[in-house]
């Protein structure tokens, strides 16, 4: 059974919007609502792209810088 829950109260408005930068920066043209019409290339670049920045903001924060 699927779970689509956040963990962390307020995220998913954080994680939108991380979503909607991401793709302008890769050229994914992502629009409010309903995206079914990306391919599996174009969702996982974002995606990809988005735990790529998360997994950056985590070591910096753990350096300390």
């Amino acid at each position: 059974m699927a779970r689509n829950r956040s963990l962390v109260p307020g995220a998913k408005g954080l994680l939108d919007a991380m979503k909607y930068e991401t793709s302008k920066e890769v050229g994914v043209n992502l629009k409010e609502g309903y995206n079914g019409d990306l391919t599996a290339r174009e969702a996982g670049k974002v995606g990809g792209n988005m735990v790529r920045k998360m997994i950056s903001q985590a070591e910096k924060q753990l350096s300390g810088k």
